[in-house]
């Protein structure tokens, strides 16, 4: 009678354990899934220029905006999972002069540029939970991810052209300066004003 019950208080208990388990990684799943989208969307908003191999895009504003508003680890995946979305050939990578799909991408001109993405995502998780999460806070620690992009960035397109290092720093860095001070403060406001918003929600 004993072995009875027991067998059937297990058979109760059992789904409300798998409920919480569940949920556990179907939320962090939509996150990376939604993210990953939007830096997809946004790497598709691209001007390609006639001197540089790389595009302009939205691509590092996505970035820097999921760095503000995930955890480390989260904001990391996410960056992961675009990278592993385009090596697999969907067409999420910005179109650019040299065309290339899946893996070849990465190993084309803005190869190092995407790379960086999980790191650079990360450190802007990091440095922002580390401050006040101000604005003033919010604009360095995008500012620094957006450095690292770029230093990754102009060392691959330096190693995969055979230029020199100025000669890179003038294809890979130069020209995205000016569009990548607005894609910081675009980043750091829309961060700050979300953060603004769930505390007047709560």
């Amino acid at each position: 009678m004993s072995k009875e019950l027991s067998a059937q208080s297990a058979s109760i208990t059992t789904p409300a354990i798998a409920v919480p388990v569940v949920s556990s990684w179907v939320r962090p799943a939509g996150i990376v899934l939604a993210g990953s989208a939007l830096v997809a969307v946004c790497a598709h908003v691209a001007l390609p220029l006639v001197f540089t191999p790389v595009p302009l895009t939205l691509g590092p504003l996505a970035v820097l905006l999921l760095g503000l508003l995930l955890s480390p680890r989260l904001a990391a995946a996410t960056l992961a999972a675009y990278l592993a979305e385009g090596a697999l050939g969907l067409p999420v990578f910005a179109p650019g002069p040299l065309t290339s799909s899946g893996l070849a991408h990465l190993l084309g001109p803005t190869g190092g540029y995407l790379v960086a993405y999980p790191f650079a995502v990360a450190l802007v998780s990091l440095l922002w939970r580390r401050t006040g999460r101000s604005f003033t806070a919010a604009l360095a620690a995008a500012a620094l991810g957006n450095l690292a992009i770029l230093t990754c960035g102009a060392l691959w397109l330096g190693i995969l052209t055979h230029v020199s290092t100025p000669t890179a720093f003038t294809l890979g860095v130069l020209p995205f300066l000016p569009g990548d001070v607005l894609k910081i403060a675009a980043a750091a406001a829309l961060a700050t004003g979300f953060q603004r918003l769930r505390r007047n929600l709560r």
